[in-house]
Order: C-alpha cells, then sequence, then structure tokens
C-alpha cells in the first residue's frame, strides 16, 4: 500500500515526466505512417511511465529517467506492434524482395541494382518500387527496434555473462558491417534518417529526390540489411 506521501510523490514524478513522454512521441511519430496518432503514443507511453514508476529500483544504479525512458519508448513500442499495419501479402512479397537482394550479391559480388531485383522477382521496375513504398511502413520499426536494442546492450554490459557480451558486440558489428556495405546513397540516407533524425521529406530535400523516393530507397536499404544480417546468423 502506498502512504498519502508515497502517492503525492509519485503524483509529482508523473507531472515532471509526462513532457519525456510527449517527446519520444513526436520523436518516434516522424517515422512512422501518418495514421499512427500522436495521442495513442502518449497514452501507451503513460502505461510506460506508470509501470516505471511502479518497477524502479534504485539500488540497480540506474537513474531514474534513464529507468523510465526504456519503459515509455518500451509501451510505444509494444503498441505499434499490436497495430500489424501490413497485409499478409505485402508481408510476403518483402520476404521475396529479401531473397532476391540475398541471391543477387551472392551472384553479383555487389549490391544489386533496382534494375536487377526487379528482374529477377519478374516484375516492371515500377510495380517494384510501389512494393518499396508498400513495404516501408512497416520497415521502419524493425531497424528502431534493432539499433536500440544494440544502444541498451552497451548500457547493460557491465552486468551481463561474457558470452552474452560477445554475442551482444558481434550483433553490433554485424549491423555496422552491413551499413557500410549499402550503396553511398542508401548510406547517406540511413545516417541522415537514424542518426541526423530528419523525416522523409528533409531526407529528401538533402538528396534532392522526392520523399516517395526516399520511402522506396529506405525499404531497399532494410532488404539489403535483413539480407546481408540473414548470411551473419
Amino acid at each position: 500500500m502506498y502512504t498519502a506521501q508515497g502517492r503525492i510523490k509519485q503524483s509529482e514524478l508523473l507531472t515532471q515526466y509526462m513532457p519525456l513522454v510527449r517527446r519520444q512521441a513526436l520523436t518516434l511519430q516522424v517515422r512512422l505512417p501518418a495514421s499512427i496518432e500522436l495521442d495513442d503514443l502518449i497514452q501507451a507511453g503513460m502505461v510506460g511511465l506508470l509501470e516505471a514508476l511502479g518497477r524502479f529500483d534504485a539500488t540497480q544504479g540506474a537513474t531514474f529517467a534513464t529507468f523510465a525512458s526504456q519503459r515509455i519508448r518500451g509501451a510505444m513500442m509494444d503498441e505499434l506492434r499490436t497495430r500489424d499495419w501490413l497485409p499478409r501479402s505485402v508481408r510476403r512479397s518483402a520476404r521475396a524482395v529479401d531473397d532476391a537482394v540475398r541471391r543477387l550479391e551472392q551472384q553479383l559480388g555487389r549490391p544489386p541494382e533496382e534494375g536487377e531485383i526487379a528482374r529477377d522477382l519478374d516484375m516492371p521496375l515500377s510495380e517494384y518500387q510501389q512494393l518499396l513504398n508498400d513495404t516501408n511502413s512497416g520497415q521502419l520499426l524493425p531497424f528502431e527496434e534493432l539499433v536500440a536494442e544494440g544502444a541498451e546492450s552497451a548500457k547493460e554490459e557491465a552486468t551481463n555473462l561474457p558470452f552474452e557480451q560477445l554475442l551482444d558486440k558481434q550483433q553490433r558489428q554485424s549491423l555496422i558491417d552491413a551499413i557500410d556495405a549499402l550503396p553511398e546513397r542508401e548510406k547517406l540516407l540511413m545516417a541522415l534518417y537514424y542518426q541526423e533524425e530528419l523525416n522523409l521529406k528533409e531526407v529528401g530535400a538533402v538528396l534532392g529526390v522526392t520523399e516517395s523516393r526516399v520511402s522506396q530507397l529506405h525499404s531497399q536499404a532494410i532488404s539489403r540489411l535483413r539480407a546481408r544480417l540473414y548470411d551473419t546468423t
């Protein structure tokens, strides 16, 4: 049971960290389809903040701000996972693209061009590019999670077993190597999007292409990354 003082302190913490929930929701929303409402992300984040208040243990060494931030973001990710906005047919097509990219990279010894991937899939280039647009919205989240898991693993290494530390480092290095192997324009796109935190429209302005084209290139880059990471597992 909470004491009256405990309830007061909890209420103060909720008020103090509500702006953090909104900031995280805004940061995530710009990378998601327009159908995802900001209020839904904020609501999920508030659930995460409440969980953080109930589970925080100061003896574990982390600050409450760090702990709450992870819980808030995790709750938003859980909410997004439940949406599952990609139709099953599009998911099948996305797997076909991954398979084609992996197969062509092995055959050519270099990243395949769009036209080569489209021919391998036996579809016109315009149809392949539309497929990239269709799959892009559902591919933003997995890469986000992969990057975030790598960062959190780095913070937690001191408490991990040696083998787990090695595995985490190998996974992060595999991701770094896969990004480095991307064609230059796609590599720049990923840096602008995930490191500089530009949205698709802003990335398009830097690259001199439309927002739709950025979406296609992002989707293609994710397929290349998945193909390379698949080969290292």
